[in-house]
């Protein structure tokens, strides 16, 4: 199932996730710093929802409050509560 989330706080201006049985099936990222959102749905695709929101929550980018790896993080989260996950 593909799900949408509009980020804050980062460059990236889109994050575009496809689930799956609990899984993340692919991700993509409109706008950012595309060599690292690549390598990171590179290194999420097949892992659990719930192990990828626990390891990219709270990462910072440089004196921000948030990256795009935290936004993902925040996707998921808000993703999860809509779905019911196994």
């Amino acid at each position: 199932m593909e799900y949408r989330y509009k980020p804050t706080g980062v460059c990236s201006r889109e994050i575009i996730l496809d689930i799956e049985n609990g899984m993340v099936k692919d991700l993509k990222a409109v706008g950012g710093c595309n060599g690292n959102l690549q390598g990171i749905a590179s290194l999420v695709k097949g892992m659990p929802v719930e192990q990828v929101k626990e390891r990219l929550k709270g990462i910072k980018c440089g004196i921000r409050n948030t990256s795009c790896p935290d936004q993902i993080s925040k996707a998921l989260e808000e993703y999860s509560k809509g779905h019911k996950l196994k």
